[in-house]
Parts: C-alpha cells; sequence; structure tokens
C-alpha cells in the first residue's frame, strides 16, 4: 500500500479560476494559445528526471517526479482519447478512470523512459488540438460524474494538470 494520500478533490475550478498553487491561470488561455501551452509543459520534465533523486520522495506524503511525470504522462494520454472522442461523438460519456489504480506503477518507472513518455504524451495531446475550428473546440463529453466538458474547458484542465504538476516537482514555468 502506499503512503500517499489519495486526492479526493475536484480541481475542475481550475478551468475557470486561476490556481494559488501554481499559479496558472487556465482561463487566460485563449483557444488558439492552447497548443502551444501544452507543448510548453514539456519543458524542464527531461531534466527533473534526469537529476539523481528523481525516484526519491523527499517528503512524506507525497511523489517523488518519477511518479508525478506518470500521472502528467497518464493523463495525457487519457484527456487525449477523451478529446478525439468528443471530435468523433456527439456528447460521448467518458468511462471512469481510476488514477489510484494507474499510480499503483508510477514509483517503478524508468526516469529516462518516463521523460520520453512524457514528451511523447504532452505532444500527441497539444496536437490533437492543432487546426480546430471554433465549433471543434466547442464539441463536448460527459464525465462518468455529470462533469461536463468541452474541447476547451478539457484542453484548460489538462494544461493545469501539466503545469501545476511541474510546479509540484520544482520546474520553474516563471518567464
Amino acid at each position: 500500500m502506499s503512503d500517499i494520500e489519495p486526492d479526493t478533490k475536484d480541481w475542475t475550478w481550475t478551468i475557470d479560476t486561476a490556481c494559488p498553487e501554481c499559479g496558472l491561470d487556465a482561463a487566460a488561455v485563449t483557444v488558439a494559445d492552447l497548443p502551444a501551452a501544452l507543448r510548453a509543459g514539456a519543458h524542464g520534465w527531461d531534466e527533473a528526471l534526469s537529476a539523481p533523486d528523481a525516484t526519491t520522495r523527499a517528503q512524506p506524503g507525497r511523489w517523488s517526479t518519477v511518479e508525478y511525470a506518470g500521472h502528467v504522462r497518464d493523463v495525457c494520454r487519457l484527456f487525449a482519447e477523451r478529446t478525439h472522442l468528443m471530435l468523433r461523438q456527439t456528447e460521448p460519456g467518458f468511462a471512469d478512470w481510476d488514477g489510484e489504480a494507474a499510480a499503483a506503477d508510477y514509483a517503478a518507472g524508468d526516469p529516462a523512459r518516463v521523460a520520453r513518455q512524457v514528451a511523447e504524451s504532452i505532444e500527441a495531446y497539444a496536437a490533437a488540438h492543432d487546426g480546430l475550428d471554433r465549433a471543434s473546440w466547442e464539441r463536448g463529453g460527459v464525465r462518468s460524474d455529470g462533469e461536463r466538458f468541452t474541447v476547451t474547458t478539457l484542453a484548460r484542465y489538462g494544461l493545469h494538470e501539466v503545469c501545476h504538476h511541474a510546479w509540484d516537482v520544482g520546474i520553474d514555468r516563471r518567464d
């Protein structure tokens, strides 16, 4: 069993409100800028994952860098899948995703491999938004708990995931 307490907070508020922890205001990112903002989120993970302590939990109850990166990889894969689903179907329902079950293997990740995977998954997620017309950004889908997303709001939520977890591991996003 993990010594990490599951995060049960609903973070969807970060779609519309700036995060007081990481500072990202995802609502301020225009749809035209979302793909580039997601791609920028890939910067720094390779360096963070090459650190000698990338697999060490520096604080009790907090993931290591490789665990946060594994989570970002999986969220980007999931959100890319959901984006493609919204673009192909009308108001699809999203299957439950057990983030805690996925997290069970994060600590065993090879940092170099996870660095490649997180970069690839962020790029694939960003690419899912390239060239979308206005109507496509507003296509929607519904999470199993009833929360409705559009391609836009899911991208903003995903951007917060990428940036917040970069902040968690000390990747500086300030320009």
